[in-house]
């Protein structure tokens, strides 16, 4: 079988999701990020893609391989 590489995309939270609604708080957990700063390495997919859409204000995208 061929070895697939999975395309990446690294996020990295700039924003705190105090005072935004819970939607938001809850996406950033399903991201992997909980606290400032952090940064959380992901599989590149139309559904992690939405997420990041969705708070974008709250986070950076750091790198995409």
């Amino acid at each position: 079988m061929a070895d697939k590489k999975k395309a990446t995309i690294t996020v990295e939270q700039i924003g705190s999701p105090i005072r935004r609604p819970a939607a938001q708080e809850k996406t950033l957990i399903g991201l992997g990020l909980n606290k400032m700063h952090r940064t959380r390495t992901l599989e590149d997919t139309p559904a992690v893609r939405g997420m990041i859409r969705k708070v974008q204000h709250l986070v950076r995208v750091v790198d995409e391989a």
